[in-house]
């Protein structure tokens, strides 16, 4: 047998790939289901093909979770590979140069928007999915969407539409587009930015989209080497940008910040000032390096630091990644930031229903665990996972006529270091108490990011 110590960080442990498709119903469950939680949860995240190693975690092609649950049972539990064409064979960069856009892991995220299923992946389309995780192929809003789609689109609570980006690697780097609530693709503007970052997230606000342009850039030169040609350069400079949601504006005010980095973001909002409030997990130069290596180059001294625990894995002094305030100010022109806790964080989510509005919540993981932040008494609570078991995103479920921000559920998938079977957690959002586990039928690797698609009332 393979000494699997050898093996990359991201190939072990609780990020080891699983060799097949599964299917099972009638699953386990400890303790007791809301039974008002009636949906489909799904998960992405890269899971290589058995022998293959594409050279970082962010790579490898994307295979999707779910669970259904209704009326306090768990029906079912799936996964399938997301049957893209980089999973048939064709290369991103074709034989005349040109990018081939469908060719793309399809590995980071799964969204509904007007009743579509999307797994994403930002450096190319959409790939479409039914409820049931089959593939139907990849999906450019009509042919409409030119450019790559990001993997976190945000969708306005009180509109219904769709705001996203694209980045490219020759001008136009940056370009916004805006989908209806009914699911038309009516806008698309070039952003200027200075050259082809890696720009994962963003923002939106009741009126304003909010940029991260930050110092981790395309490299070509390291191409070819394994893993992703990105790194960190000081003199790209780090900045924010806002600009204005009205239709046809590509006017954007710049804010110059301390250097860092941001995969995640939290949630921005305009304060009673007009100024805007950004909060997001932040990275120096320090943690983003260590972090990145982890994750896309040989075995580290200490696992990799993307999500891990300060006394569990981490060998880092303080948090490589931590949540972090951006507060900008339309009327001086400046803008001031703030650590808003120590603990290390990433994967922050909030109720949507307040998507681009004051909240008062945030939802992190790290190796420990799970994290509620109160982010107006400036206090947190964690729910522990123990052992080899760590848990994943946790995403958001409002209960039925919430009258509270915090009224409702944390859905997380559990991965276990050890090789033993997931679990899909459930807990109570306002106390992080487990309301029920989900028992499984197989492992599942350490993943990205997914949603809780509720039971239309027509059915699936």
């Amino acid at each position: 047998m393979a000494d699997e110590t050898a093996l990359p960080l991201y190939l072990r442990g609780r990020f080891a790939p699983v060799p097949d498709e599964h299917s099972a119903a009638g699953l386990t469950v400890r303790g007791a289901l809301p039974p008002e939680l009636d949906g489909r949860y799904l998960r992405n995240g890269p899971n290589p093909l058995p022998g293959e190693d594409k050279g970082h975690w962010f790579t490898g092609p994307g295979m999707l979770h779910g669970i259904r649950l209704r009326g306090g049972r768990a029906e079912w539990y799936r996964n399938r590979w997301v049957r893209t064409r980089e999973l048939e064979g064709h290369p991103f960069i074709r034989a005349d140069s040109t990018v081939d856009l469908a060719t793309t892991p399809a590995n980071t995220h799964v969204i509904r928007h007007a009743g579509t299923v999307l797994a994403l992946c930002e450096v190319g389309l959409p790939y479409w999915v039914t409820p049931e995780l089959e593939t139907v192929g990849p999906y450019d809003f009509g042919g409409r969407l030119t450019t790559a789609m990001t993997a976190h689109p945000k969708e306005d609570p009180v509109t219904g539409e769709l705001h996203l980006f694209g980045t490219g690697f020759t001008p136009p780097y940056l370009t916004y587009h805006r989908v209806t609530a009914d699911g038309l693709l009516l806008d698309s503007r070039p952003v200027g930015v200075p050259g082809p970052t890696m720009m994962h997230d963003f923002a939106i606000t009741e009126h304003h989209i909010v940029w991260l342009d930050l110092p981790v850039v395309l490299d070509p030169g390291l191409a070819g080497r394994g893993g992703m040609p990105y790194r960190w350069d000081d003199e790209y400079g780090a900045r924010l940008g806002v600009m204005p949601r009205t239709p046809g504006s590509t006017e954007v005010r710049w804010y110059d910040v301390d250097p860092c980095y941001v995969f995640h973001v939290g949630n921005a909002h305009e304060d009673a000032h007009g100024r805007i409030v950004l909060d997001a997990v932040r990275y120096d130069r320090a943690g983003f390096e260590h972090t990145w290596s982890d994750i896309g180059g040989p075995t580290g001294p200490t696992g990799p630091t993307w999500p891990t625990a300060p006394g569990r894995s981490s060998a880092l002094s303080p948090a490589p990644s931590v949540l972090h305030r951006w507060t900008l100010d339309p009327g001086t022109g400046r803008v001031t930031e703030s650590r808003l806790d120590d603990r290390e964080a990433e994967f922050p989510t909030h109720n949507e229903t307040l998507t681009g509005r004051p909240n008062r919540y945030l939802y992190t993981v790290s190796g420990d665990g799970i994290a509620k932040h109160d982010l107006t008494r400036h206090t947190r609570q964690v729910h522990e996972t123990p052992g080899s078991r760590y848990a994943g995103e946790a995403v958001f479920v409002p209960a039925p006529d919430a009258t509270g921000e915090d009224e409702g559920w944390l859905l997380s998938l559990v991965s276990d270091d050890d090789g033993a079977a997931g679990e899909l957690l459930v807990l109570d959002a306002a106390d992080l108490s487990v309301q029920a586990v989900v028992e499984l039928p197989c492992p599942v690797p350490a993943g990205f990011h997914g949603s809780w698609l509720p039971e239309p009332a027509h059915g699936l």
